[in-house]
């Protein structure tokens, strides 16, 4: 279809009797040229012709005249300095609009250049576009533009390449700037020249709906009344889609006649209609005879264009089919390929050689895999499962970060529900070593053994993935460094008893290795679970102590053990005399913003032993509800658990024993109470330290050069 004119263009464009032309510009009615000379809509419209410079509202010279704007010849801001910094010359500008039926047209942009300058325009209310915003372009319906420019130290910096600032608004599409405009002395002339103002227009107040309810409606023939977007009322008349000329002036609107540019095929017929146009075939052709369609085919050698249509469409849907059954196909081999070559790489095979050298274990491959576990009584058998990566995907949404509980120093712990609705702690563990993978398998190997009620339970593991993955029991009250000021001795009876049982009571002995406060859980009724068995030791039933590589967390590692790289069960008692001590004093195992001799919470509860001075380092709330020889007693246990020489420690066994003797008592500050504000107390509270399987670890594995042992934890 052919570009419509514009209604400057149409073959009618003043009133009668009235001059069309100014210089060089066309004036279209609504705009007329003389003051008072009726040849326009209205006063604001009158267009003052004073040699050959048409001349609008103040003083504004038109540059162009469309049906939705005007463009006026533009006004510069500048400011000019000496080398010294004095100001040599200076304008401001001011261009006032209220009372005109024209507004500064979002089309500018507010522009300063200049090296050392500020410049300042009037704000407009309930505006932040860039005027008193920090913003460049220009709101709608903005009436006055103001102007002046400032500088930060007057040029003295820049003056050997800008002497001048410059601020002005324009239209955005006709300005580029250029780094030799700095110093260009004739940038303020050619920007006036060369960037014109856009001025949006338009006629009354009244809205096209008022204008018809009122009987003053302007727009002529074949036209549209199209309500102005200034925010401030009034109107304006557009030609109607196929038609042109001046739609405020007799007779309107005329249809353009679009077969003069032959929009048909070449074989096609075009019939021109009102508005609009249509085309056909010539004789002997076939076809809807548009360009851009079917176009016109003779009749006598026309090509089956919808046979041929659909026998490509069902050829090519074959082909589409054909190649992404081929393409999920390979997928499909790839991706059980990867898994195979993941399950190997994540020990599954090392998983099968050490399960099957374990009594009551064995690893069993029929449709899935699944490693037995012999319950303790051995009164029935539990199965471990080890589930699909589909299946922990969809548990999981995708291991969606809302999913997430927690990160820790081995991987991060995601919350899933299975099938079954069961939910679960999924454990995915970051990329992995060698090492790290036996500690996979370690963890797997211990927790299949262990079968007690404080100790978290192991549902399953998933070896397909890149990086292996634990599906534990949802424990869900979090750590007991969360609870720590609650429940504190039935707790720690618990966790006692659970690693009591790991010592003496498993099929194969199991030191845990990393006993802290945050790897013991609390479920939904509060019961002590022991969890993180990822870097535990089974010790043979012959012998006491293994030598292995030094791991587990500051602060709660024996020091014994860090000498002699030898591992005992003593060494899991010394890390719960800590977190014992932790219970008694609400202290963390180190804390570095202290003084000297209370950073390390071992050497500053036996030293407070040792100088008598126990009970000024206890919480508050335990001296106020305890007797002070249960607390005395306790003390001595904690302090027989952090004593250097492991053999001089106490077995878990009798240091569980003791602490259910404790329990006995009437009243104790570390007897839970049922009630509510306890419990409302017990969730309120949570702490910094985390869970290393749940949240953050706090110690991580280290390395001796960044660790020292205290060498005056003697407890004798």
């Amino acid at each position: 279809m052919p570009p419509r004119k514009s209604f400057s263009e149409a073959s009618t464009t003043a009133k009668p009797g009235c001059q069309t032309k100014c210089g060089n510009l066309t004036v279209p009615y609504p705009f007329g040229i003389g003051l008072d000379s009726g040849c326009s809509i209205g006063p604001w419209f009158d267009v003052n012709c004073n040699n050959s410079k048409p001349i609008i509202a103040n003083n504004l010279e038109i540059v162009a005249i469309s049906e939705q704007q005007v463009r006026v010849k533009n006004w510069i801001a500048f400011r000019c300095y000496a080398e010294s910094g004095n100001v040599t010359r200076q304008f401001r500008i001011s261009i006032n609009l209220f009372g005109t039926p024209y507004t500064f047209s979002e089309a500018n942009r507010f522009t300063v250049v200049g090296c050392d300058d500020l410049a300042r325009t009037d704000p407009i209310d309930g505006s932040c576009t860039g005027i008193g915003c920090c913003q460049t372009p220009i709101p709608k319906g903005l009436k006055t533009f103001n102007s002046s420019l400032g500088s930060l130290k007057n040029h003295t910096e820049a003056y050997s390449f800008n002497p001048c600032g410059y601020a002005f608004i324009g239209d955005e599409e006709r300005f580029e700037f250029h780094t030799s405009d700095f110093g260009d002395m004739g940038f303020r002339h050619r920007t006036m020249e060369n960037v014109p103002i856009v001025l949006d227009w338009a006629i009354g107040d009244l809205s096209c709906d008022q204008l018809k309810k009122n009987g003053d409606f302007s727009c002529g023939e074949n036209s549209d009344c199209v309500d102005s977007d200034m925010s401030l009322g009034g109107y304006r008349c557009n030609c109607s889609e196929g038609y042109e000329g001046n739609p405020y002036l007799s007779p309107g609107c005329t249809d353009i006649n679009e077969c003069e540019n032959n929009p048909c095929d070449e074989h096609g017929i075009c019939a021109n209609t009102p508005g609009s146009y249509s085309c056909s075939c010539a004789k002997g052709y076939k076809g809807d005879g548009t360009k851009d369609g079917l176009g016109c085919i003779a009749v006598n050698s026309q090509f089956p264009v919808i046979k041929f249509s659909i026998g490509l469409s069902i050829g090519l849907l074959s082909i589409f089919i054909g190649v992404t059954w081929l393409y999920f196909g390979i997928k499909k081999r790839k991706l059980t390929r990867m898994r195979e070559k993941f399950f190997e790489q994540n020990g599954g095979f090392l998983l099968k050689q050490q399960t099957s050298n374990e009594s009551g274990i064995f690893f069993e491959q029929n449709g899935g895999f699944l490693l037995k576990q012999q319950t303790s009584n051995e009164s029935g058998i539990e199965f471990i499962k080890i589930f699909s990566a589909e299946e922990l995907e969809k548990s999981t949404n995708n291991y969606s970060e809302d999913h997430i509980l927690g990160k820790g120093g081995y991987g991060i712990v995601y919350k899933g529900i299975l099938p079954d609705q069961r939910i679960v702690a999924i454990k995915k563990s970051r990329m992995m070593d060698q090492n790290q993978i036996e500690q996979f398998i370690n963890e797997v190997i211990i927790l299949s053994q262990v079968n007690h009620r404080n100790v978290v339970k192991l549902i399953g593991c998933c070896l397909e993935n890149e990086v292996p993955l634990l599906v534990y029991e949802f424990v869900s009250k979090g750590t007991l460094f969360y609870h720590i000021h609650n429940n504190r001795l039935r707790i720690a009876v618990e966790a006692a008893s659970a690693l009591a049982y790991l010592h003496s009571a498993a099929s194969m002995p199991i030191i845990h290795r990393d006993v802290k406060s945050s790897n013991i859980l609390l479920d939904d009724s509060y019961t002590t679970k022991i969890s993180d068995f990822g870097t535990s030791r089974l010790v043979p039933l012959d012998q006491t102590q293994v030598t292995t590589l030094v791991q587990g967390t500051l602060g709660y590692l024996d020091p014994e053990y860090f000498h002699t790289s030898k591992l005992t069960e003593k060494s899991d008692v010394y890390s719960f005399g800590v977190v014992l001590a932790e219970l008694m004093t609400g202290k963390k195992p180190l804390s570095l913003d202290k003084p000297e001799e209370e950073r390390n919470l071992a050497t500053y509860f036996i030293m407070s032993m040792k100088e008598k001075r126990l009970f000024p380092i206890l919480e508050p709330r335990i001296l106020r509800e305890g007797s002070l020889e249960q607390l005395q007693g306790i003390g001595e246990l904690v302090k027989r658990c952090l004593n250097l020489k492991g053999e001089e420690r106490p077995t878990m066994k009798e240091v569980a024993t003791e602490l259910e003797g404790f329990r006995r008592f009437s009243k104790h500050p570390w007897i839970g109470h049922e009630n509510a504000e306890e419990t409302e107390a017990l969730l309120g509270k949570p702490s910094g330290l985390s869970s290393d399987l749940y949240t953050i670890n706090v110690g991580g594995v280290f390395s001796i050069e960044n660790y020292s042992v205290p060498n005056n934890l003697d407890g004798r």
